[in-house]
C-alpha cells in the first residue's frame, strides 16, 4: 500500500515541479550550526579573531543563498558557548589575551546574524551530559560532580534524569541565563528525550520516588512534558516573542500497517512533541526527518495533522549525501519539493558544512529554490496585531555605487525589523517573492548597488514585529536607475 502511495507521490512531484520550484514569499530556510566537537564551527582553535572571521564567512554564505534562520548550538554536553555562571565555556573557544574581555560566541553570532537579516535561535542539547572521559575532563565543573543526584550513567554516557523534578530546575536556570541575557529569537531543544529505544534507562529508583503509581511509559512522557511546559510558560512571561521549539525524531508515532514501528518519538523515547503542539506549549517543531520514501512522506503529513496550526519545518538530512552515504542530491530536492507541495513552513538542514560544502551539488541546486529572500511565518497565536506601516520613504543615490532608501516608523523604539520590496508597477502586493529585496533590516535605511540599466522601480517598505506580523506597505518611492541624473 505504501509503495503505491510513494509512486503516486513521485508522479505528483514531477507533475507539479514548476509550481513547487516557485519560491514562496514566506518560508523558513534554516540550518543547524553545530558547535559540538567543532563540527561546523569553530574549526580553528588558537585565535579569537580567526574564529570570528570563520563564522562571518559562514554567515555571509548563508545570507547570500537566502537562508533566514540559524540554529546556533549554545549548549553541547555540559559545556556552553555563551557567558554562563552555571556551566563552563567550551574548551574549543579561543581565549583573548590577558586584559581583553573574553570572547562570547553567542553574543557575536547574534550580532552578525541580525546584521544580515537572519534570526538566531539558541540550540540547547537538553539531557545528555557526556562520556566518562568528557566529564573527567570537566572536573569540578561537571554536573556529575556538582549534582550527582541529577544524573544517571547509561551505556557509558552520563545523562540528566528527566524524572527528577530538580532536573527541570537546573535546566530552566540555563534557559533563564540565555533568554535573560541575550536577544535570541528562539529557544530550540535537542535531545529532549530519553536516550534509549528499548526503555532500559536506569530510572527505577526515580520512578519509585516520583511516579505516584503511574505507568512508567506515561510517566516518562509526562516528565518531559512537565519540563517543556515549565520552560514555555517562563519564556512567554518574560519575552513572549521568543519562539520555543524542538527537534524531535522525524517519525512522531507509528502509523498503521507497520510503517514507522521501531524508533519513534512518542513510543520509544517518550518525546510527545505532537502533544506539546496540541496543548500550546510549543511554537514550532523541526523534526529530524533523515529518511526517505515511506519513512518520510507519510510522516510529513502526520506532523501537519498534529500541528495545531503551529510551525512545522521538516529537518532534511543533508549529511546523508556525504562521501560515505548513498543519497543523491535529488533525494533531498524531492523532499524540498514535497514540503512546499504540502505547505509546511519551510526546511531546515543538518548541517551547515554539508550545505556550504556543496555536497553532490546541493547548494547550487538550492539556488534555484531560494531565488529571493523569504519572510518568516507569523506567530499569530501569540500576538496578531498588525504594526503601523512606515512613512516618509526617501530614495537617493548617495554615491556612484550606493543607492539608499530611508524612512521613518512609529515603532522605532520597539523590537521590529523592516522588509524592502521593489516593483516596476505601483499596483503592488507583498505576496510575490520576486518583489522582495531584503528582509530582517534592523535600521531605518537600506543600501545596495542596483544596475544602472535605465529601469525604474517603485520601492515599498513594511514593518514586521517580533512575532513576524507584517504591516501594510508604505507609500512608495519611485526611482529611475540610469547613468544620467534624472
Amino acid at each position: 500500500m505504501y509503495k503505491i502511495l510513494i509512486f503516486l507521490v513521485v508522479l505528483l512531484l514531477f507533475s507539479t515541479k514548476l509550481q513547487a520550484n516557485e519560491a514562496p514569499v514566506t518560508e523558513v530556510r534554516a540550518v543547524w550550526l553545530t558547535t559540538n566537537y567543532g563540527l561546523d564551527w569553530p574549526r580553528t582553535r588558537g585565535s579569537v579573531e580567526a574564529q570570528k572571521r570563520e563564522l562571518i564567512v559562514m554567515l555571509d554564505e548563508l545570507q547570500h543563498h537566502h537562508f533566514n534562520t540559524i540554529m546556533f548550538q549554545v549548549r553541547a554536553r555540559n559545556e556552553v558557548f555563551y557567558k554562563s555562571q552555571i556551566e563552563p565555556m567550551s574548551s574549543l573557544i579561543a581565549r583573548n589575551r590577558v586584559g581583553e574581555p573574553p570572547f562570547d560566541p553567542l553574543a557575536f553570532a547574534l550580532e552578525e546574524s541580525h546584521k544580515r537579516g537572519m534570526t538566531l535561535h539558541a540550540w540547547v542539547v537538553v539531557y545528555p551530559v557526556g562520556t566518562d572521559r568528557h566529564v573527567r575532563n570537566l572536573g569540578a565543573n561537571s554536573i556529575t560532580r556538582k549534582r550527582p543526584d541529577l544524573v544517571r550513567n547509561f551505556n557509558g554516557e552520563w545523562v540528566l534524569d528527566p524524572g527528577n523534578p530538580e532536573t527541570d530546575v537546573y535546566l530552566l536556570s540555563l534557559i533563564q541565563e540565555i533568554v535573560g541575557n541575550y536577544d535570541v529569537d528562539g529557544i530550540h531543544f535537542d535531545y529532549i528525550r530519553y536516550p534509549d529505544n528499548r526503555g532500559l534507562f536506569p530510572d527505577q529508583e526515580t520512578h519509585r520516588r516520583f511516579g505516584n503509581g503511574q505507568n512508567r511509559d506515561d510517566w516518562r512522557r509526562d516528565n518531559i512534558t512537565r519540563f517543556v511546559t515549565t520552560t514555555y510558560d517562563w519564556v512567554k512571561s518574560v519575552k513572549p516573542w521568543v519562539q520555543v521549539s524542538s527537534s524531535p525524531l522525524g517519525r512522531y508515532s507509528a502509523l498503521p500497517c507497520g510503517t514507522g514501528h521501531g524508533w519513534t518519538a512518542r513510543e520509544t523515547v517518550f518525546q510527545d512533541a505532537g502533544h506539546w503542539l496540541r496543548i500550546g506549549k510549543h511554537d514550532a517543531v523541526y523534526p529530524m526527518m533523515y529518511h526517505k520514501d515511506e519513512l518520510f512522506f507519510p510522516f510529513v503529513t502526520q506532523w501537519l495533522e498534529t500541528s495545531n496550526d503551529r510551525i512545522i519545518v521538516p529537518g532534511l538530512g543533508a549529511y546523508r549525501m556525504n562521501d560515505n552515504a548513498d543519497w543523491s542530491r535529488q533525494d533531498i530536492l524531492d523532499q524540498v519539493d514535497y514540503t512546499r507541495l504540502r505547505d509546511t513552513h519551510g526546511q531546515i538542514f543538518f548541517r551547515v558544512e554539508d550545505i556550504l560544502s556543496n555536497a553532490k551539488g546541493i547548494l547550487h541546486s538550492l539556488q534555484q529554490y531560494y531565488t529571493h529572500p523569504a519572510k518568516l511565518p507569523p506567530m499569530t497565536w501569540l500576538h496578531d496585531t498588525i504594526p503601523t506601516f512606515p512613512f516618509n520613504l526617501h530614495a537617493e543615490r548617495v554615491s556612484d555605487d550606493v543607492f539608499r532608501l530611508s524612512w521613518n516608523s512609529l515603532h522605532e523604539n520597539e523590537r521590529i525589523t523592516f522588509n524592502v520590496y521593489r516593483s516596476e508597477t505601483d499596483d503592488f502586493c507583498t505576496n510575490t517573492a520576486r518583489n522582495l529585496l531584503a528582509v530582517g533590516v534592523r535600521e531605518s535605511f537600506f543600501e545596495y548597488n542596483p544596475k544602472k540599466d535605465d529601469r525604474a522601480f517603485y520601492y515599498f517598505i513594511t514593518v514586521s514585529d517580533s512575532f513576524n506580523n507584517e504591516s501594510e506597505i508604505s507609500i512608495p518611492a519611485f526611482f529611475f536607475h540610469s547613468e544620467m541624473i534624472k
